[in-house]
């Protein structure tokens, strides 16, 4: 009450202000200076006065529990109860309704009128509607469905109907539904057999039914109540993989299996047995039969025909990339096999029946050689050997060493460096291909068997000049107490070839040889490289 009569102190000073000087927008205090009352601030104009509000500054004295609420110029402490929408807080701290209708803040239309209602109000029509409308909360009429809304308007044997704002009642005529005919005296409907009158349900059983009928389908079919036919039963579609064992077939009314190539349908119709092709000789040889299907198979010698896969074709064995490799010599091909053949003299072919091997004139005797001569087997044949010495030698060891035997003072013959010639013999096929040279002759020289005047000396190896001194070369190799100079062949010579490769072993010092051997090697090359 004080705020309130503060408030209006304050306002009457204010509108004495302004009669008495209109420059201040609340208070003039003398020298065109302005003031405003309190619970307002001056703007920064000086002239203008705005509210202060206090809730926000900080400047109220609420206590806890109660909220502050701002006012023009002023501020009110209010507790802090909520009422709900509709309600006002009173003096006393309590809830009572607002009569909307009374204050004016009700929204009803000027055709309607406001009535209170606690927390609300509601707003109803002026005007009211005649007899068979009905209002709704827009003051709108509705027209009523007598005919839904009461209770047997019409007596019995009439129908009601509605009109607008109204109704009537009409006799009642008899409508029959589908599968009902009316009766004679057209007062009520009559079912119709189906059965009987149009047999539509065809090979199937036909039962009546009040309104209606339904079918008895055989098995196999399906009784469709929307179109009301039997219809086929696809059994393959429903019972996937459960009929049969390999293919289904559906029919009209059941269903049908049948089996892949290389079946047979079981007695049971359908289960699937394997087909024994084998027993109709499919094959132009051999025949293995397999689940669903059967496999040709040749003898040995013959291949299978790409182009059917039944008829066996002869292997040309010689043919084949590995044909090189089934004879030694020569291969025939025969029907579903091959022979070897060998050189027509000097060989016979193994027991393996595919290697041709050398036939040994010399230990069989078939040789030709004189009782003066000896009798070397080479590949394919023999040669009949007769070494002669080189003057001033003589033979020693079986006629194949040659000894220096100089005449008494035959200087020449004693300053000859040459001491010891020695001749042997080597048989060797043609060889095709040397990717690397290949060792043929071995010749070893045990030091600690040397006259003492030959263990000092440097040993080398050389071959003398010859036609085919190129072919051939030699290396020096130690193997312990052993020098050894091996022989070896650098490049393929084809045969028959006589060749006779002389081989020095020279002792020096200083690089003067003073003794020297001389190795004839007679080497034979046959004609052939197996």
């Amino acid at each position: 009450k004080w705020v309130r009569l503060y408030k209006s102190i304050s306002w009457a000073a204010y509108y004495l202000s302004l009669l008495s000087d209109s420059i201040c927008s609340q208070l003039c205090i003398g020298n065109g200076t302005c003031s405003c009352f309190d619970g307002y601030q001056l703007r920064k104009d000086g002239v203008t006065c705005d509210d202060v509000n206090e809730c926000i500054t900080g400047k109220h004295n609420c206590i806890f529990g109660q909220v502050c609420i701002n006012t023009e110029g002023s501020f009110r402490c209010q507790r802090e109860i909520a009422c709900g929408t509709g309600y006002q807080l009173t003096d006393k701290d309590t809830c009572e309704d607002i009569d909307e209708c009374a204050s004016g803040t009700h929204n009803c239309e000027p055709t309607f009128f406001c009535r209170n209602t606690p927390g609300s109000f509601r707003c109803h029509p002026k005007d009211t509607c005649t007899e068979g409308y009905f209002q709704d909360a827009a003051g709108s009429c509705i027209d009523i469905n007598e005919c839904l809304v009461r209770d047997t308007p019409c007596p019995s044997g009439q129908t009601c109907v509605n009109t607008i704002g109204s109704y009537f009642c009409r006799r009642n005529t008899v409508t029959c539904g589908r599968g009902y005919l009316l009766s004679e005296d057209g007062m009520h409907c009559e079912d119709v057999d189906e059965c009987r009158r149009d047999n539509v349900c065809g090979i199937h059983g036909c039962v009546n039914l009040q309104g209606s009928y339904r079918c008895e389908c055989k098995a196999g079919y399906t009784f469709n109540t929307i179109t009301k036919k039997c219809e086929d039963i696809n059994e393959c579609r429903h019972y996937p993989g459960k009929l049969c064992a390999h293919k289904c077939e559906n029919t009209e009314g059941s269903f049908q299996c049948s089996c892949s190539m290389g079946f047979k349908l079981s007695h049971d119709g359908r289960n699937c047995d394997d087909v024994n092709e084998c027993e109709a000789n499919p094959c132009s040889q051999e025949c293995a039969n397999v689940y669903g299907s059967y496999q040709c198979y040749c003898r040995r010698g013959y291949q299978l025909s790409d182009i059917d896969g039944i008829t066996c074709e002869d292997i040309d064995e010689c043919a084949l990339p590995a044909g090189g490799h089934v004879c030694s010599y020569h291969c025939s091909n025969a029907q579903g096999s091959f022979y070897c053949t060998c050189p027509p003299t000097g060989y016979t072919l193994a027991p393996n029946g595919r290697t041709c091997q050398d036939i040994d004139e010399c230990a069989t005797g078939t040789h030709t050689c004189s009782v003066s001569e000896s009798c070397f087997n080479i590949h394919g044949g023999f040669r009949c050997l007769s070494f002669e010495c080189p003057p001033n030698f003589r033979k020693a060891a079986q006629g194949l060493r040659c000894v220096k035997a100089c005449q008494p003072e035959d200087f020449n013959c004693l300053l000859d460096p040459v001491h010891l010639v020695t001749h042997t013999a080597l048989s060797l096929p043609t060889f095709r291909d040397l990717s690397k040279p290949e060792e043929i002759v071995f010749l070893q020289i045990h030091t600690p068997t040397l006259p003492s005047t030959l263990r000092t000396a440097d040993i080398s190896f050389e071959i003398m000049p010859s036609n085919d001194r190129f072919s051939f070369d030699v290396v020096k190799r130690f193997h312990k107490d052993m020098i050894m100079g091996v022989v070896r062949q650098l490049q393929p010579t084809t045969g028959p070839k006589d060749i006779i490769l002389e081989v020095a072993m020279n002792y020096g010092n200083s690089g003067v040889v003073f003794h020297r051997n001389i190795v004839n090697i007679h080497i034979f090359i046959s004609e052939f490289w197996f």
